[in-house]
């Protein structure tokens, strides 16, 4: 078998399997996915996530505002695990 002959086999192979997988790709039927929707919690009263709600709707004038700079530090601490407890008695 010389090379033209071989590679002219391969793309025959290469072919048919492509059309075969093309095939039975078309020939599945698609079921709907059910989805199941997560139950409707109730949200645990976070006195932080107002404060932080009126920052964000400040906008840029939230940089100078003492109240959102105190609320975003209390949420890094929080955030980083940090003991208010400690930072407070520095």
């Amino acid at each position: 078998m010389d090379g033209r002959m071989l590679a002219r086999l391969a793309a025959i192979v290469f072919v048919a399997i492509a059309i075969t997988a093309s095939l039975i790709e078309m020939s599945r039927k698609d079921e709907p996915v059910s989805v199941v929707a997560a139950p409707d919690a109730p949200l645990v009263s976070d006195p932080m996530r107002a404060d932080l709600r009126r920052c964000q709707q400040m906008g840029r004038a939230a940089l100078d505002d003492e109240d959102c700079l105190a609320t975003w530090q209390q949420t890094r601490d929080r955030f980083l695990g940090r003991d208010l407890r400690t930072i407070e008695e520095r």
